[in-house]
């Protein structure tokens, strides 16, 4: 018995033991542990420890909502005659439709109007639509601006139908989820995820170009110019316009013009049959390393003013050449196409705070944007306008501009103040902004080769040498 109890004692005693060199050297209380802690080391990387999350964007609900208000747009030719011996072999001496080119379309409006790409539609005798429910009508070209690759078609359905609201691309952030809706190689109701890339995307490296994109990484091929890009609400963020690519075929760029210059584009066509378009008054460019080092500039980002034109707003608030615009209201202006994006949503008229740098100083302006609306052409005494869409009709083309003024005495005013000049040294305008840009292109002392349709529609031409 006495045994027994010894040994009950020794055990007891050796948990107690136990407990207590337990108690010594593992409780926190008394000896915490002590955990290697990046922010309390000395380093020269910096390290986050914040938790890593994942994406719980759910894209059924914005699908659900576009996928029915994106359409398909086929852009059709009907001939009088045969256009090879297979026609001829075919159908004899009848002409025939052929479609040759197609597309999306985004319905903005219950009633019909739907927003694409001008290059969709434009030389289409016909434009055919065809709904994601299979419903097929005709469309009619309510008008259309070349330079930003925009249309504006209407069909006459007879009920309402589902459309997609504008939302404001400003907002749209690097990084943030995005669908593109479309039809491309003819497959309809295509949706395709990706996220945004990057913003204010000039494709021209000489600044010469008025568009600003937005850029995204979602499969964008062939067919899905002119359709949406959504933003994971459903709301229209951008028209997918252009891909990047050697074959043609996706290969992760895609640009899409910006919502608020769709939207200023359409009710611009809708309320004036053509795009209102305001101007600062300045030609320039983006600051890159050669200018700063030239003008010992104290910025290495945005627009350096290379002239200001007479007149302008730009010249009435003070703007001169060499300042280099840094903010135009609540936007940065890191590049030339910042600057031109956001212009592009404005009309003449409208006021604009500009901030600018000024031998190192930061100054800020009231700019009140100018209209352009003429441009003159001293050399050969022309001064030309934007064309409205019946104007063109009205002799058969779908571009030019028209002869607004004759500045020289010899021309034969009567004859030319109307008419409709389509080319110029072979090239086709379709605006002002394009005949400018010509011109600019032109060596001193080249000659000025001017297409022109007259009154009677028949075409002429004239040289200046």
């Amino acid at each position: 018995m006495k045994k027994i109890a010894s040994l009950l004692f020794v055990s007891i005693l050796g948990g107690i033991l136990t407990l207590g060199s337990y108690k010594i050297f593992f409780d926190d209380e008394n000896n915490p542990v002590i955990t290697q802690d990046s922010t309390s080391q000395h380093s020269f990387i910096p390290v986050s420890n914040a938790p890593a999350y994942g994406t719980n964007a759910d894209f059924t609900a914005a699908a659900e909502k576009t996928v029915h208000a994106v359409v398909h747009v086929k852009n059709v030719a009907v001939f009088k005659g045969p256009r090879s011996m297979w026609d001829l072999y075919n159908n004899g001496t009848a002409g025939g439709r052929a479609v040759q080119g197609a597309g999306s379309g985004v319905i903005i409006t219950p009633d019909g109007y739907i927003v694409t790409n001008n290059h969709v539609v434009d030389g289409a005798s016909e434009i055919e639509v065809t709904l994601n429910n299979n419903e097929t009508y005709k469309a009619e070209v309510i008008g259309a601006d070349p330079i930003s690759d925009i249309a504006l078609i209407k069909v006459d359905a007879n009920e309402d139908l589902e459309y997609i609201p504008f939302g404001n691309s400003d907002n749209v952030k690097l990084g943030e989820w995005v669908l593109a809706v479309g039809n491309p190689f003819n497959l309809k109701s295509t949706v395709t995820a990706g996220i945004i890339s990057a913003k204010a995307r000039n494709l021209d490296p000489y600044d010469r170009s008025p568009q600003s994109f937005i850029q995204t990484d979602a499969a964008i091929n062939p067919g899905n110019s002119g359709g949406a890009l959504v933003n994971i609400n459903g709301e229209l963020i951008g028209i997918n316009t252009a891909i990047t690519s050697p074959s043609g075929s996706y290969i992760g760029y895609a640009f899409a013009l910006p919502s608020n210059n769709a939207r200023k584009i359409v009710e611009d066509i809708m309320e004036y049959g053509n795009v209102q378009q305001g101007i600062l008054g300045i030609r320039g460019g983006s600051v890159d390393p050669q200018t700063m080092s030239e003008l010992n500039l104290k910025t290495s980002q945005g627009v350096l003013v290379g002239d200001v034109t007479s007149g302008s707003g730009a010249e009435q608030a003070g703007i001169r050449q060499n300042d280099v615009i840094r903010q135009i209201d609540n936007v940065k202006i890191n590049k030339f196409s910042d600057l031109t994006g956001y212009i592009n949503t404005k009309r003449p008229g409208d006021q604009v705070m500009v901030k600018l740098d000024r031998d190192g100083q930061s100054k800020e302006v009231r700019v009140t944007l100018s209209k352009r609306d003429s441009y003159q052409i001293p050399s050969i005494g022309l001064e030309v306008a934007n064309a409205t869409s019946k104007e063109l009709k009205s002799i058969g083309t779908s571009y030019g501009v028209k002869i607004n003024n004759t500045l020289n005495e010899n021309l034969p005013k009567e004859e030319l103040v109307g008419t409709i000049i389509t080319e110029i040294n072979n090239e086709s305008v379709s605006n002002i902004r394009e005949v400018e840009d010509i011109l600019e292109k032109r060596r001193s002392g080249d000659p000025i080769v001017i297409t022109y349709i007259d009154r009677s529609g028949s075409k002429q031409r004239m040289i200046w040498r």
